[in-house]
């Protein structure tokens, strides 16, 4: 299964709940982005540096552990600190990078053939997996992502303000919707579904309705 859509329209949330629903694994692949750029900085690699930055691409290890939302980066446990505003800043710039990119979709395709999966991102329905049994592309409005977005952070502690999240959510739009290499659009075969308004309940129940209408309960589709 593939859900695309921008940031903080919950596509992670309902991705990790859907999969567990449907005992399958669950696979984000903003966190590849996110751990490239957490080793880049990690290692001293600047930002555009895009040879450098495709090597790493290339030869890091990202395990995404079944079961739970741990993500692992050439052995280490990396979950909580790919997720500080500084790395998802730096992740957003590093997904520019063409050669990162084909180097980490063949990463995810390689995982989705391996066994069956939800995995959500801004391209997988489009280039990843254009073939995948269902396709969701999840929206929702501009205020309502900004609002998702600085609860998340002040539930972590971290001192942020509404403007301050609401340029990044805008600079995070721009920067996926007009990128040369895989930007963010929908997918025409796959379902809009504006999640603003909805609890996260209710949008679960409508993308399991969806996998029951198009595949046999959830059950035997690949991705």
């Amino acid at each position: 299964m593939a859900i695309d859509g921008p940031a903080g329209a919950g596509k992670s949330t309902i991705a990790r709940r859907v999969a567990g629903k449907l005992g399958i694994l669950y696979i984000d692949s903003g966190a590849m982005y996110r751990a490239v750029a957490y080793w880049a900085r990690k290692i001293g690699v600047a930002l555009d540096d895009m040879h450098r930055l495709e090597q790493l691409a290339g030869e890091a290890e990202i395990e995404f552990r079944d079961g739970s939302a741990r993500v692992v980066l050439n052995g280490e446990d990396v979950t909580e600190v790919i997720r500080t505003p500084e790395i998802g800043e730096a992740a957003s710039k590093v997904a520019t990078v063409p050669g990162v990119r084909r180097a980490l979709v063949d990463k995810q395709r390689a995982m989705g053939e391996a066994t069956s999966v939800v995995m959500e991102g801004r391209d997988i329905g489009t280039v990843v997996f254009p073939a995948a049994d269902v396709k969701i592309f999840l929206d929702a409005s501009a205020e309502a992502r900004a609002g998702r977005r600085l609860r998340e952070l002040n539930e972590r502690g971290e001192a942020v303000n509404a403007s301050q999240v609401e340029g990044e959510i805008s600079e995070r739009d721009s920067r996926d919707r007009s990128r040369a290499e895989s930007p963010l659009v929908q997918a025409p075969d796959a379902v809009y579904l504006d999640s603003s308004g909805r609890s996260i309940e209710e949008v679960e129940e409508l993308v399991l309705k969806l996998v029951r209408e198009r595949t046999s309960n959830g059950k035997g589709f690949r991705h």
